[in-house]
């Protein structure tokens, strides 16, 4: 069986030192019931933190399946830093797609951002990773993407003082607006984006702000909906 054959799953307590592992129940029950798989048959496994596994089923059961660890790589992150602060949309449903895409084209880490703005103030977290979870392995990678949320707008300004680039994607008429550029390697890229009623006018001020220094981007020139913003600046930034 290819490489892009065997199954493959992710297992957040997976570490380079163990030979055999024990499958968690959702795993093992995808394995036995849903894919027949029988002892010898191979996986492939991976942390979300760059490891990846191939394993062979060494005991199928559904609810603690087990494998021995056939051979292990540890994958380095090559490229660059790429997080996407975005404030949750009230249909949840949108964000989540939005949140899909920008895991499968491989960003760095996902911000829900609570805005002055923003009219979701309850975000199931747990969610929304599984949502992560089942892009990255649709998507095969091994580095799955930090979630954070919801955390304020102001901690988020604080909290990315040293990044190398940090841009807000607001509606209002600005000269100075600037277009974002694919991310080198090793360099680290924040962009803001808004809710579907846009910054304030405090938060934008406070973002240009000389101890915040965010500058502001456009992403075209049609308005564009949060989740569609999001996306779009992932791929400017990703490819």
């Amino acid at each position: 069986m290819s490489v892009q054959q065997r199954p493959y799953f992710y297992e957040a307590d997976l570490n380079a030192q163990c030979s055999s592992f024990t499958l968690s129940e959702t795993t093992s029950k995808h394995c036995v019931q849903v894919l027949r798989m029988q002892i010898g048959d191979e996986i492939q496994l991976t942390d979300g933190h760059g490891l990846l596994t191939t394993a062979s089923i060494t005991l199928a059961h559904k609810k603690h399946s087990q494998v021995r660890i056939l051979d292990r790589t540890q994958q380095q992150a090559t490229h660059s830093q790429v997080t996407i602060a975005i404030a949750p949309t009230k249909n949840m449903g949108r964000i989540e797609w939005a949140l899909e895409k920008l895991t499968e084209i491989g960003v760095s880490e996902i911000i829900l951002m609570k805005t002055e703005r923003t009219e979701r103030t309850v975000v199931k977290l747990e969610r929304v990773e599984q949502i992560l979870i089942s892009a990255m392995l649709q998507s095969r990678q091994v580095y799955l993407p930090r979630l954070k949320g919801l955390v304020a707008f102001e901690t988020v300004l604080a909290d990315y003082q040293g990044f190398s680039h940090k841009w807000i994607a607001h509606c209002l008429d600005q000269d100075s607006k600037k277009s974002l550029s694919p991310a080198q390697k090793k360099e680290s890229h924040i962009i803001l984006i808004g809710p579907e009623g846009d910054f304030s006018s405090r938060e934008i001020d406070l973002a240009m702000a000389p101890e915040n220094q965010f500058e502001p981007v456009t992403l075209g020139n049609t308005r564009l909906r949060t989740e569609t913003a999001g996306l779009v600046a992932g791929v400017l930034l990703k490819i």
